[in-house]
C-alpha cells in the first residue's frame, strides 16, 4: 500500500482504544468517578475514529486488491467485477477521509455533556415574555422529537403570558454538542396578541445553552454557601403557603481568569421538597462556575472563527423569525426557511445540520489535515 499521511496519523488509535477498553473495566478506575467519567468518554469518542479508521484502511485494501486484479487478469468477466468495485471504492473514500479528519480534530469536551437551556425574554415587553414561552414550547418538541428529557428548574412568568426567564435542565445523548448552536438573540417579527391596529412589532429574546458541570469540575466550598429558605409562590394549595420548600443560595466566588470575585445569587422553587431544590440550585451554581471558567475557551475559539457559530458574543443577534413572510432566517450561515410553522413547532434539526457543517468546514479550514 502507498504511503498515506492520513494512516500514519491513525497511527496508536486503535492500541489507545483497546487500553480505554481494558481501563473501564478494572475495579481501581471504576472506583474513581472523576477517572473513570474521564476514560469512558475517551472510549466513546475513540470507538468512532476506529471503527472509521477500519473501515478506511478496509476500503484501501479492496482497492488494491480490485487494482491487481485488473493488471494482473485477462479474463473479461473479472475485469468487469474489478473495474466496478474500484469504481465504488474510490467513490467511497473520500467522505471516510473527511469523516476520519473531523474526528482527528479534537472536539469541544464539554459536547457529550447535558445542558442547562436558559430563555429570558429581552427587548418588546410582554411580547417578548410571549416569545420567550414560544421558544420554550419549540425546544420542547424538538427535545421530545430526540428522546431527550427535559427538567424545568426554575421559571419566572409574564404577566399576560409567557415568561420573563425560564431554565431547563435537558439531558441525553450530546445534549450539549447539538443546542449548543442556539445560543444568542433570537428575535420575532409579528403581529402581537395585543395589538389592536394590525401592526408589526419587533421583540427579542435570549438563549442561553450552558454545558452541565459534573460534581467534580468546579471546586466549590459548600461550607461558605449561605442559604435561605422560604415559601414558594403560585398555585399548589396549603403547602405551597405554609411550607418553606422554596431555597436560596449565595456564594462568593473569584473568577480564576479575570481574579475578580462576584456573588452568586440562586434561587430554586420548582418542587416542593427542600432537599430536591437544594440539590437543584447547587447543580446549576455548580454549571454556572464551570460556563464562566470556560469563557477562555470559548473566546479563544471564537477569536479563531470568522463566523460566531457555536461559541463566542451570547449577545449577537443570530436568527429572526418573520411571521408575516412565514420566514425563518439564521444570520450566521445565511440560512432561510419558509416553513416558519414547522419551525416554531420544534422542526429545527434541519438548521443545526447546516450549522454543523458550516462549522466543520471551518474547523477542516483551521487544521492540517
Amino acid at each position: 500500500m502507498a504511503e498515506n499521511p492520513l494512516l500514519d496519523k491513525l497511527d496508536g488509535i486503535e492500541s489507545r482504544f483497546e487500553e480505554t477498553a481494558t481501563l473501564i473495566t478494572d475495579p481501581d478506575v471504576i472506583a474513581d468517578r472523576e477517572r473513570y467519567v474521564r476514560l469512558s468518554k475517551e472510549y466513546r469518542e475513540l470507538q468512532k475514529l476506529t471503527d472509521a479508521a477500519r473501515q478506511y484502511r478496509t476500503a484501501l485494501s479492496d482497492l488494491d486488491d480490485a487494482k491487481n486484479i485488473l493488471a494482473s487478469e485477462s479474463d473479461p468477466e473479472l475485469r468487469g467485477w474489478a473495474k466496478i468495485e474500484i469504481a465504488s471504492i474510490e467513490e467511497q473514500i473520500p467522505a471516510l477521509e473527511e469523516t476520519i479528519k473531523l474526528l482527528l480534530i479534537p472536539a469541544d469536551p464539554a459536547d457529550c455533556r447535558n445542558a442547562m437551556l436558559e430563555i429570558r425574554a429581552g427587548t418588546g415587553g410582554d411580547e417578548a415574555a410571549l416569545f420567550a414561552g414560544d421558544l420554550l414550547k419549540m425546544y420542547a418538541h424538538y427535545i421530545e422529537s430526540r428522546h431527550w428529557t427535559a427538567e424545568l428548574l426554575s421559571a419566572s412568568e409574564g404577566p399576560s403570558g409567557g415568561f420573563k426567564e425560564v431554565i431547563v435542565r435537558v439531558s441525553g445523548d450530546n445534549v450539549y454538542g447539538t443546542l449548543k448552536y442556539e445560543s444568542g438573540v433570537h428575535r420575532v417579527q409579528r403581529v402581537p396578541a395585543t395589538e389592536t391596529q394590525g401592526r408589526i412589532h419587533t421583540s427579542a429574546a435570549t438563549v442561553a445553552v450552558l454545558p452541565e458541570a459534573e460534581p467534580f469540575d468546579v471546586v466549590i466550598n459548600e461550607g461558605e454557601i449561605k442559604w435561605d429558605t422560604f415559601r414558594s409562590g403560585g398555585a399548589g394549595g396549603q403547602n405551597v403557603n405554609k411550607v418553606e420548600s422554596g431555597v436560596r443560595l449565595r456564594y462568593h466566588w473569584r473568577n480564576p481568569n479575570t481574579g475578580e470575585s462576584e456573588e452568586i445569587l440562586i434561587e430554586c422553587t420548582e418542587t416542593r421538597d427542600q432537599p430536591k431544590n437544594k440539590e437543584r440550585a447547587l447543580s446549576r451554581l455548580r454549571t454556572y462556575i464551570y460556563d464562566r471558567e470556560r469563557q477562555k475557551y470559548d473566546d479563544d475559539i471564537a477569536s479563531q472563527r470568522r463566523s460566531l457559530v457555536s461559541t463566542g458574543d451570547r449577545s449577537a443577534k443570530i436568527r429572526t423569525y418573520n411571521f408575516p413572510q412565514g420566514r425563518m432566517t439564521d444570520h450566521r450561515i445565511n440560512y432561510t426557511s419558509y416553513n416558519l410553522e414547522g419551525f416554531i413547532d420544534g422542526d429545527i434539526q434541519h438548521c443545526i445540520d447546516a450549522l454543523i457543517v458550516a462549522e466543520n468546514t471551518e474547523r477542516l479550514k483551521e487544521s492540517e489535515l
